[in-house]
């Protein structure tokens, strides 16, 4: 592993690439698909939440542009730090490569 995330990856993208983390949101979301399905009322009343925090979460990155824009150099340096230790993490525990099944 690189000790520096390239300049399209960030860390969040590294971890959700994990087997381990892939797997299980996987899982999740077969789980929670499969619940709406089975239960008609549980859909309509998950379909509402899903659709508040799109709105919610579009609101919210509109309202911090300005900051993260502002904040670019030090989430560059938070993000390569953090790369570093995810990087020594994927060599000490070999278990992040594998699916949670396994």
């Amino acid at each position: 592993p690189t000790s520096i995330c390239p300049v399209q990856e960030n860390v969040l993208q590294r971890v959700l690439q994990l087997p381990v983390v892939s797997s299980t949101c996987e899982t999740l979301q077969r789980k929670y698909s499969s619940t709406k399905e089975s239960h008609p009322l549980m859909a309509s009343v998950c379909e509402v939440y899903e659709r508040g925090v799109q709105g919610a979460g579009a609101l919210a990155m509109w309202g911090m542009e300005p900051v993260v824009r502002r904040l670019e150099p030090q989430f560059a340096v938070a993000n390569n730090l953090a790369c570093r230790g995810l990087d020594h993490l994927e060599e000490k525990i070999p278990a992040l490569q594998y699916p949670v099944d396994k």
